[in-house]
């Protein structure tokens, strides 16, 4: 049971089963947890942060094991910390959640330096979240400049 328990947070949900481009679909989970959180008091919104970050440390981990790979494809706790990263403090729009989605994506997937020491060297639940959550902080810079731009 407690197998399934991990694996069922590590995919989010089942997203991370997704036949193809499973850590964009695992990325969707971000939205609905986006909408769900924007309207946190911003300690509140740390608080849940930092507790989703030590979860996917764990999730992933301990699910690289059962999957025996470190950071299997159906891992996607860790698109879901980065996404969340990058929409930090942020209040919920349409416009911010679909451009939050395309740049963490996009960093996600190019992997700029440190991410892809992180994915590169860190064969651990730390490392495989991590380059994630690099992606998410320069997603969340180049975010705010698209938002700032917009308004």
């Amino acid at each position: 049971m407690k197998n399934k328990l991990i694996l069922f947070l590590a995919t989010n949900a089942g997203l991370g089963y997704a036949p193809v481009a499973s850590g964009t679909f695992g990325t969707l989970m971000g939205i609905a947890l986006f909408y769900l959180t924007a309207d946190l008091a911003p300690i509140a919104f740390a608080l849940f942060w930092l507790a989703l970050l030590l979860l996917s440390f764990w999730c992933s981990q301990r699910a690289g094991e059962i999957f025996a790979v470190s950071d299997d494809g159906r891992i996607v706790i860790d698109e879901l910390a980065g996404y969340m990263t990058t929409v930090a403090f942020l209040p919920f729009s349409w416009t911010a959640a679909i451009a939050a989605f395309l740049l963490f994506r996009l960093f996600d997937i190019f992997k700029p330096w440190p991410a892809c020491w992180f994915d590169r060297q860190v064969k651990n639940g730390v490392g495989v979240v991590m380059d994630d959550v690099v992606a998410g902080v320069y997603a969340a810079l180049c975010l705010r400049g698209v938002l700032w731009l917009l308004a």
